[in-house]
């Protein structure tokens, strides 16, 4: 059993289908940025549909960025996906837990709050496409369906949910994607709405089912497309972090220098940190001089 993003077509190749299981990616997640249990949902839900966004990529030089900003408690939200399956994010506010007022599950809506979301596709970390919307409820499923029919006027049906644990570890996490093609009917339609109609919540399927096996038993002429293992993975490195460096002036590099005698960074999305001596740091400004 491991996370997976599968792509497919159904009802004789009108309706595009993706699935996406993402249990082990937003524990990973949950472990990086110690989130409490809304900010793990908020988080992975996020991650969760970013995942299937990723898997439409045509280019591995392309990656999804999508970015919540609120005015709730979590604040902010930021995740990176591509075509490979690695998905990254972080969360200004990882220590939140809030429930709903009329139920025992959590509120993510309340804790998201009012704001917008915003889909930017990057080539070679160039935006070649962004658009805006916004949130309309801050659950994040309701939040992204928006944004499709509103970005891409395609008619959408999206549920994702995070199952988190008493002791804040997550018990399953996942996203369901089905989107009539131009080419559908009202015959389609009427199939589509019957399946979502009767879907359970997500976050429970992807505990009895994987990726693949859901796909398939959503409709009975499901069509494989692909299928890719999902991961969070960050990608930092010692040279991307000296390339933040390279952008201080010199000011402020001989400030490092001269009080802290060196420099520690540390990557939001992974907590990774990189030590740079005082030396490394001298030999950043002899360069700078020399060109």
């Amino acid at each position: 059993m491991s996370d997976k993003v599968v792509r497919a077509l159904a009802l004789g190749g009108n309706v595009r289908v993706i699935v996406a299981k993402t249990t082990d990616m937003v524990t990973r997640a949950q472990e990086i940025h110690q989130t409490y249990p809304t900010s793990s949902a908020a988080l992975g839900r996020v991650m969760s549909v970013a995942t299937i966004m990723g898997a439409t990529l045509k280019d591995e030089r392309e990656k999804m960025v999508v970015e919540i900003k609120s005015d709730g408690d979590i604040k902010h939200i930021l995740v990176n996906a591509d075509n490979k399956g690695f998905v990254r994010g972080l969360i200004d506010n990882p220590n939140v837990l809030m429930i709903k007022k009329d139920s025992p599950k959590l509120d993510v809506g309340g804790a998201v709050g009012n704001g917008y979301l915003r889909v930017t596709q990057q080539y070679d970390d160039t935006a070649t496409f962004s658009s805006q919307v916004e949130l309309q409820t801050g659950e994040i499923g309701d939040d992204f369906a928006y944004y499709y029919v509103q970005s891409e006027q395609i008619p959408t049906a999206l549920s994702v949910g995070v199952l988190v644990n008493e002791d804040l570890t997550i018990k399953s996490a996942g996203a369901i994607l089905i989107q009539l093609l131009p080419s559908a009917t009202d015959v389609e339609l009427s199939m589509v709405e019957n399946v979502v109609n009767n879907l359970k919540p997500v976050s429970e399927l992807m505990i009895d089912y994987e990726a693949k096996d859901l796909c398939e038993a959503l409709f009975d002429d499901v069509e494989i497309l692909g299928e890719t293992d999902v991961a969070y993975f960050c990608g930092c490195n010692r040279t991307q972090m000296k390339d933040v460096l390279e952008t201080l002036n010199a000011d402020d590099l001989n400030d490092l220098i001269n009080n802290d005698h060196g420099a520690t960074l540390e990557c939001h999305y992974c907590h990774t940190k990189y030590t740079f001596k005082e030396d490394e740091l001298k030999e950043l400004l002899e360069e700078r001089s020399k060109n």
